[in-house]
């Protein structure tokens, strides 16, 4: 049975009510030159690791897909994926092989070069990762080409649940758009991120990747809320505030990130209802450059 066939079956599935179709993900590969007037070169990278500290753990596998995008939020093209394998320093834990299918014996005397990470990477106006705060951390402390560029999160920087679509995690997404992969290969992980932003979204009809690039040019402020009274920590908690709790990354309290254009409104509902008083408060501007590194 042809491609057409087997469409035409499911349309006629989708058209009862009775079923949804999930589409396998599958993505033309082609050259990104030349580079069409009005676009920009970006990468979606995903890493595989040993555990979740970028400070001890270690990359297992790095994918970057190379794309062409619009200012207004299309992937144009798609080009010929980088992947590499390293072998960590000290075994592979059977839990990480079950989430990522990678053992030591896949990796055994693989390494990645630095070089030709640095070259694949250099042309890249932006980078993007699903969890870009994991990856990101990660990236940076392996190859210096990543704190020089700027980032952005499909996770958190397109609205989701107000298009709708369930849960945050890359599966759920691409299921929610009638999308399926196999997932947690890095290549096939960053595939499936890049298919899943390039889809029009139900509400806004835009896509996600328009979403996502509409966030990253924003300017944020990074507001510390140091030595705020302990009562006051559900009041910050429901408002958006999040706990830092790793002294490495910034002072032990309580942060938040606000829009450029509500940073002196924020400021003044932690005065007025948090303090009581006029304080001094530690922040930080913050754009796609410094987003979600440990530098911030």
């Amino acid at each position: 049975m042809d491609k057409v066939q087997l469409e035409a079956m499911a349309t006629r599935l989708e058209e009862s009510g009775a079923y949804r179709v999930l589409r396998r993900i599958t993505t033309p590969i082609s050259s990104l030159e030349p580079l069409a007037p009005g676009c920009r070169r970006g990468l979606y990278v995903d890493v595989e690791t040993t555990g979740l500290d970028p400070d001890r753990d270690e990359i297992l596998e790095l994918a970057m897909v190379p794309f062409a995008y619009s200012l207004a939020g299309e992937v144009v093209a798609v080009g010929e994926p980088f992947q590499g394998l390293r072998q960590p320093a000290g075994p592979i834990s059977a839990e990480i092989t079950a989430l990522t299918g990678i053992d030591d014996a896949l990796v055994a005397g693989r390494s990645i070069d630095l070089d030709e990470v640095t070259a694949f990477a250099s042309s890249a106006a932006l980078v993007i990762a699903h969890n870009a705060s994991f990856d990101r951390r990660f990236l940076e402390r392996f190859c210096s080409i990543f704190t020089t560029k700027a980032w952005a999160c499909s996770m958190t920087q397109v609205d989701w649940a107000a298009e709708g679509v369930a849960g945050q995690k890359l599966v759920h997404l691409a299921a929610s758009l009638g999308l399926f992969y196999d997932p947690h290969r890095a290549v096939d992980d960053a595939l499936a991120g890049l298919a899943v932003l390039s889809r029009h979204l139900p509400i806004s009809k835009t896509t996600g990747l328009a979403q996502l690039l509409a966030a990253a040019r924003q300017i944020t402020w990074r507001i510390w809320a140091e030595n705020s009274p302990f009562e006051m920590k559900d009041r910050l908690k429901a408002r958006g505030y999040r706990w830092n709790g790793e002294a490495a990354y910034g002072p032990r309290a309580w942060y938040f990130d606000a829009p450029e254009a509500t940073k002196s409104e924020e400021l003044a509902f932690l005065q007025r209802e948090i303090y009581g008083r006029e304080v001094d408060l530690a922040m930080r501007r913050v754009d796609a450059y410094d987003r979600f590194s440990a530098r911030v």
